[in-house]
């Protein structure tokens, strides 16, 4: 039997059937206006054909979820657009496209464990960790006797992200940046 969600438990990088297709969802936003039936939208990119599609859901739509099977994978380089992960326990390797990770290659580092989402023994995408550590690699500097609460700052991690920081975060920290948001969470 499938596996059914409501339309408003829908979250950013869920993989859904629709139309007999398969969809990674890639932006959500639930609209309530003033006495209308709230809706959620859906941006949502088809991993088959790589195409984009904004969906309206009623709030009252059951969606089914795609069942998925997970292996833990060791991240080892990309070349070009393709990204190459590397199983842990047969050591068989396999690549993604860089579209089919969408966002989430900004949070990969080199030799880091993730698990990957495989839909019918095809790999479809990657599932990150809740947070991950980041090094800085260029900001301004630090402002000496900064507050935490005050000032912030745009700062570029290794993998080429743009993070704002508090304005003590110098060149060479480790920052802990949360995967969903993009925000900094805290030193590490």
């Amino acid at each position: 039997m499938p596996m059914v969600i409501s339309a408003t438990r829908l979250r950013k990088g869920n993989l859904i059937k629709h139309n007999n297709e398969l969809f990674r969802i890639l932006e959500v936003q639930h609209v309530t206006p003033g006495n209308l039936r709230g809706f959620v939208r859906a941006k949502m990119r088809n991993l088959r054909s790589q195409s984009l599609l904004d969906h309206r859901f009623r709030s009252e739509d059951v969606v089914e979820r795609a069942s998925l099977d997970e292996r833990e994978m060791q991240y080892l380089y990309n070349d070009g657009s393709d990204y190459y992960f590397m199983d842990t326990s047969s050591y068989e390797q396999i690549h993604l496209s860089e579209e089919s990770l969408g966002e989430s290659t900004r949070y990969l580092l080199p030799e880091s464990t993730i698990k990957v989402e495989f839909y019918e023994g095809s790999p479809v995408g990657i599932e990150l960790p809740a947070t991950v550590d980041l090094r800085v690699t260029d900001t301004v500097p630090g402002i000496k006797g900064a507050t935490a609460n005050a000032q912030v700052k745009p700062a570029t991690v290794e993998t080429g992200l743009v993070v704002t920081v508090p304005a003590f975060i110098n060149t060479g920290d480790v920052v802990r940046v949360n995967t969903e948001t993009g925000e900094y969470l805290s030193r590490a």
